[in-house]
């Protein structure tokens, strides 16, 4: 038998990185094996924060198709420089925008809605009660956590206390939840009071892609220099300050850091260093090109803010461990980002550091570079490879959608 889902996702094919590369992998594996896919998703923005150009011109809602992937979409609303109300704004236009794409969707057995947004379980729960299908919520990211904890709003407590009993009410609604690092999870059933099943599913990695083994030297990482890579997204969770703070005191010219993404912080970040040489800013790859990319650099990095603990396990992090070579993180002790460094020993975890500690971990580092790099990519290949995490989905979906209503 052959089972019709519909995903509910704001980010999708053709965004090749972040949450629409996952959700797309995911789509692409479920239409192979036994399912009808339909997607209803916005206009791809992400992370540039702006329509890509192929899609400008297009109607505010079309449909297309991609694999056998029936996608409908809604052209939403996309600030340049997303502020805490623009980013609302964005929110509430791509819900109202998919609430009335719904109607389109005729049939299904299961609804998949991928949060952020949160405000897309309402759509779901429009597909599920008008099909009678069942529905199962996605946690990538707990946005209103990510809020709260990177103070965009500054210190407006009712404000947020209306959003988490909203998030509440909305997380009671569907069959089934999911969400990508083991202290999520905990913090969603703590949401949930466990009144709903839920299922550790974290992102992964196709270690096969990233192979260090097949992989070429990139162009913006030839030099024969000690490269430090930071990619990917440019936002408000990483420590840019820390980063600035490196980057103007580490005196040594046999190293250089290599950033390469695109985000809200991107121009800011551009006119911070425009006086360091040993500092280069690239636009994103495409995604044929990020194996080469993270294989050449000598030492990952991403620096982030001490109080956010597991709002989000970040994606970019697979792909760092599974290059086969060392990083450096900062951050808060209580992440899951920590407990998997502790287990796995693919680089070096510091809470909270100084400056100079960054800098005497990065000589350590290039000291000895080999440390740490194969356990990384040996770790991730046990515990986050596509293969598993996919047909993992898979198997639970179908136990879900066997159960009598």
């Amino acid at each position: 038998m052959k089972y019709k889902i519909t995903i509910v996702a704001l980010n999708f094919y053709p965004e090749d990185t972040a949450i629409g590369l996952y959700t797309t992998q995911l789509a692409e594996y479920l239409n192979e094996n036994n399912f009808e896919v339909q997607v209803i998703t916005g206009f791809p923005y992400y992370p540039q924060w702006k329509t890509k150009e192929e899609y400008r011109n297009k109607p505010k809602r079309f449909i297309e198709n991609h694999q056998g992937i029936k996608i409908i979409r809604y052209k939403q609303y996309v600030p340049q420089h997303p502020t805490f109300f623009k980013r609302i704004l964005h929110l509430l236009d791509f819900t109202l925008g998919t609430w009335l794409n719904a109607s389109k969707i005729k049939e299904s057995d299961l609804v998949f809605t991928v949060v952020p947004f949160t405000t897309s379980i309402l759509v779901g729960n429009k597909i599920a009660r008008k099909t009678k299908s069942k529905h199962w919520v996605h946690i990538q990211d707990f946005e209103f956590d990510a809020a709260a904890e990177t103070n965009l709003i500054g210190h407006k407590k009712f404000i947020f206390q209306i959003l988490f009993w909203i998030e509440r009410k909305l997380l009671l609604k569907p069959h089934a939840l999911s969400t990508i690092s083991r202290a999520m999870l905990q913090k969603l059933k703590q949401k949930t009071q466990n009144k709903k099943p839920a299922f550790l599913l974290p992102n992964w990695v196709d270690i096969h892609f990233i192979n260090p083994q097949k992989a070429k030297p990139h162009p913006y990482l030839q030099s024969g220099k000690f490269k430090i890579l930071y990619a990917g997204n440019i936002g408000e969770k990483q420590d840019w300050n820390l980063f600035l703070e490196v980057a103007r005191n580490i005196n040594d010219p046999e190293i250089e850091f290599i950033i390469v993404g695109s985000g809200a912080k991107k121009h800011w970040l551009k006119n911070q260093i425009r006086n360091m040489p040993h500092v280069k800013l690239h636009a994103p790859v495409p995604y044929q090109e990020l194996p080469d990319l993270l294989c050449s650099a000598d030492l990952h990095i991403l620096f982030q803010k001490n109080n956010v603990i597991d709002t989000v396990m970040p994606s970019k992090i697979l792909g760092m461990m599974a290059s086969g070579k060392p990083s450096l993180i900062t951050g808060n002790p209580k992440s899951e980002v920590a407990a998997v460094f502790k287990e796995s020993q693919a680089g070096i975890y510091l809470n909270a550091p100084t400056y100079k500690q960054v800098i005497h971990a990065i000589r350590q580092i290039k000291q000895q570079p080999s440390i740490y790099g194969s356990t990384a990519r040996h770790y991730v290949a046990e515990h986050f490879s596509a293969e598993k995490i996919l047909r993992k989905f898979k198997h639970h979906f179908e136990r879900l959608l066997k159960k009598p209503t």
